[in-house]
């Protein structure tokens, strides 16, 4: 698992929710980027963040012992690329969680906490061409690096938005974008009635299909 924000921390608790959704079978190492911020929160961030990820995946497979890749951030940097220099299977947050969502036809939406990044999710929803199913993005109040540092503010926002897209939107699925989110995304899936993909667990099982195919 590779993770574009140079937060050791943050790959951490990916990694662990990696491993629990994987189990012992499929062993997880979390590599966190040489450089890059602590979050990937505005388009220029997500570009710059590709090339990092593709030299941590190049460092990562060099021993031959990797058997898939997982780059950890919901704007997917770098993942094409890996895909094209190592030729093994590779999965994104963000291309695994839309994906899944939509897979059974129903109406989608996102709940995040980075608006700067909002016109590039939308995009990524139509490059994946799922726009006949997405009913909007809905945003946390606050900037993205307070709400990390403070979880129950962080959580009871993200329910908030969660709330906005199934009861103002109609989304019957809602995908928590961003890896950060991660522990949030799985307590979210208690406390509400619609449908919540959480897009780590959603990239391993994407992940897992690829390494059994």
């Amino acid at each position: 698992m590779i993770n574009p924000n140079t937060s050791a921390a943050t790959t951490a608790m990916m990694t662990a929710i990696a491993r629990r959704t994987l189990g012992p079978a499929r062993p997880v190492r979390g590599v966190t980027v040489a450089r890059g911020p602590l979050m990937l929160t505005d388009p220029a961030a997500l570009r710059a963040a590709a090339p990092e990820v593709l030299a941590a995946g190049a460092a990562a497979t060099a021993g031959g012992d990797c058997a898939g890749l997982l780059v950890a951030a919901f704007g997917d940097p770098g993942l094409e690329a890996l895909r094209a220099a190592t030729g093994l299977p590779a999965a994104g947050l963000g291309e695994a969680a839309l994906l899944e969502a939509a897979a059974d036809g129903a109406p989608f939406g996102i709940a995040t906490t980075t608006p700067l990044l909002a016109d590039a999710l939308t995009a990524r929803v139509a490059e994946l061409g799922l726009s006949d199913r997405y009913t909007g993005l809905r945003l946390t109040a606050g900037a993205p690096e307070r709400l990390s540092a403070d979880p129950a503010v962080l959580l009871d926002r993200l329910e908030r938005a969660v709330r906005a897209c199934a009861e103002r939107d109609g989304a019957r699925t809602v995908v928590i974008g961003g890896g950060p989110l991660g522990e949030a995304a799985e307590e979210l899936r208690a406390r509400c009635a619609v449908r919540i993909v959480a897009p780590i667990p959603a990239a391993c099982r994407a992940l897992a299909r690829l390494l059994t195919e």
